[in-house]
């Protein structure tokens, strides 16, 4: 007897399949088995059709009862869920209530923890996939301990402590070094971790096990060219785009790459390539850039124009569209351009100039620290300097090696912050204030939270904390830097105009020489939202002569437009895109945009790989 489910041989008296315990349904036999008189000793066809339907409709039933069950369990569930989160609730308003908590930092750290819980399961699932590859990849001596580790990183995991799992991946890996399986997800996730030294080291040892593995190839492109490596990157990505030509990643990274060198018509050529397989933003913004660059100003307000249409939140595509517009002589255009991109980015934090705002407390070094904690508190100063992405991890080591330190805290919320990481950063300052530290550190966390509420677009916020910050500080210089802030985010809401104004003259009068200009642009500002367009070029001119920075010389390229200098107001735009970015930057962010896309990629691929019958594609 053959079962129809499964296809295995059966006693002929049995019921149920001896593999998949289904109910035999069928008998394989001659067409004499069937009786169609009613006299006949045999089975007769209708009986047959009528025991095939009583037994569908058998598992109907069961179907039905086992989804109103599980139907059942879903709302006991979220039952479950709206009583916890209704308890949590009530639990943040009595600590709130005796003044032990401040609700927006127990959001915040809310957010971060379920971010981090959500990373840690995605790495799960992701190594869950793959385990069963690492094991059959293995070849000779040391299996069981390999099996045993492997089975330690799976409860790692679970136990949601994903340092441990990755600490126990690595000793495989010591075991088995020529395990590409194991080594490529040890480097993808050092990747989407940002350690880019110990990713580039795991991919090399997958391209020397497979050269042809078209995801090292591309990731390799990618962290060669981070870590300062062109030549090698080119190299990867060429190999990554022969292997498959119709691959958006390896072509839209390389022509980045090319790009950034200054090789404009081959960057051109490739960006072209990627588009026309997808129509990317991040793509046609550069593609745009570069046709900006090379004088064909239809291509470039084309190209852009469709990037914005794509993403209205790329800030770099919305500046650059403006400066096409401006060149066309259309004022008006250009002006709507800049300021939405102002205000995807309101006071974009550059770091140099932050660190004025936080006095000795905020300076190179970092204070309070002795010996070996102290060079490094040197050294991370100066990585937060060149880089302050790759800083952060430096300064998560300092805390660690000094937790009480609050300078090394308030230096570490900055670098959050100008790497767009404010949640932290707010998180972090609030935790320093907590403490009541003396009033030169005060001063520098209070700086360091209005420079973080601006940078979220938080002003009516950033306007109360103003007022406690005056209420709490005496020195001069700490007031100054209140009523400014208070001044521009009244400035920035177009409320209170005329107490913005006498705010921005008060930060004037107390602003030691050396941050003058700060509250120089902040009062340029005022007067801009007041519509008193000359007293603002002014006040932004002035202010640019004293110190420049992003947001006040975006400002004075706005003032310029009011009054309708337009070759001024470019020449301002133009210092404010140059001035918004590292060396590195000057091309759009080339590194940070070829991470980001291929991070998009790589989280799309895993949401396509988890639906039923589909097959995990490559980040090409």
């Amino acid at each position: 007897m053959i079962c129809q489910v499964c296809g295995a041989s059966n006693d002929l008296d049995a019921e149920l399949c001896r593999k998949c315990q289904n109910k035999l349904l069928v008998v394989s036999g001659s067409s004499e088995s069937y009786d169609e008189g009613p006299s006949g000793e045999g089975i007769s066809l209708d009986e047959h059709l009528l025991e095939r339907v009583s037994v569908l409709e058998e598992i109907v039933k069961r179907s039905a009862e086992t989804l109103k069950a599980l139907l059942e369990g879903f709302h006991r569930q979220e039952k479950n869920g709206f009583v916890v989160q209704t308890g949590l609730l009530a639990l943040k308003d009595l600590l709130e209530r005796k003044g032990l908590l401040v609700e927006q930092e127990f959001v915040d750290l809310w957010e971060e923890r379920v971010d981090q819980h959500m990373t840690v399961l995605e790495k799960r699932e992701r190594f869950l996939e793959r385990k069963e590859r690492i094991l059959a990849e293995h070849k000779g001596l040391g299996r069981e301990r390999l099996v045993d580790l492997l089975g330690e990183a799976e409860l790692a995991f679970f136990a949601l402590d994903p340092d441990k799992a990755m600490a126990l991946l690595e000793e495989a890996w010591k075991l088995d070094r020529r395990n590409a399986e194991l080594a490529f997800f040890l480097g993808e996730t050092w990747f989407n971790d940002g350690d880019s030294g110990k990713a580039a080291s795991a991919l090399r040892h997958v391209l020397e096990q497979r050269p042809q593995h078209f995801d090292a190839l591309v990731y390799s492109g990618v962290l060669e060219n981070d870590l300062g490596r062109p030549e090698k990157a080119v190299d990867a990505l060429k190999r990554a785009l022969a292997l498959r030509p119709d691959a958006f990643l390896p072509a839209f990274a390389l022509g980045a790459i090319h790009a950034g060198a200054g090789q404009l018509a081959k960057a051109e050529a490739l960006l072209k390539r990627a588009v026309a397989i997808e129509e990317n933003p991040q793509a046609l913004s550069l593609l745009g850039t570069i046709a900006y660059q090379r004088g064909r100003l239809a291509d470039a307000i084309d190209a852009l124009q469709r990037a914005v249409q794509l993403d209205p939140d790329d800030e770099e595509g919305l500046f650059q569209l403006g400066l096409c517009y401006l060149d066309r002589g259309w004022t008006q255009k250009a002006t709507e351009r800049f300021r939405a991109a102002l205000e995807l980015s309101p006071n974009r934090i550059e770091l140099q100039e932050a660190k004025k705002l936080l006095g000795p407390a905020g300076a190179g070094a970092l204070p309070g620290l002795a010996g070996t904690v102290g060079e490094r508190g040197g050294r991370t100063a100066a990585a937060a300097a060149r880089d302050p992405r790759k800083a952060l991890g430096l300064y998560r080591r300092a805390i660690k090696a000094d937790p009480e330190n609050p300078a090394v805290q308030i230096a570490y919320a900055l670098v959050c912050s100008s790497v767009g990481r404010t949640a932290e950063a707010e998180a972090t300052t609030r935790r320093v204030l907590s403490q009541k530290p003396d009033e030169e550190i005060a001063a520098a966390a209070w700086s360091t939270l209005l420079e973080t509420l601006r940078s979220e677009g938080k002003f009516r916020e950033g306007t109360q904390v103003a007022g406690e910050m005056l209420q709490s500080v005496t020195s001069s210089s700490a007031r100054s830097i209140a009523y400014f802030q208070r001044a521009a985010a009244l400035a920035d809401m177009g409320e209170r105009l005329d107490e913005a104004l006498e705010d921005a003259e008060k930060a004037l009068r107390l602003s030691p020489r050396e941050l003058r200009h700060f509250p120089l642009a902040t009062k340029g500002w005022v007067h801009y939202k007041r519509k008193e367009f000359r007293r603002a070029v002014e006040c932004l001119s002035r202010a640019a002569e004293l110190g420049e920075t992003p947001t006040a010389l975006a400002h004075l390229g706005l003032a310029y437009l009011a009054v309708g200098d337009a070759k001024a107001a470019r020449s301002a735009f133009e210092r404010a895109k140059r001035r918004g970015g590292r060396p590195s930057e000057r091309h759009g962010g080339l590194e940070a945009r070829m991470l980001e896309q291929i991070r998009r990629n790589l989280q799309l691929a895993e949401r396509v790989a988890s639906r039923p019958g589909r097959r995990k594609p490559g980040p090409g």
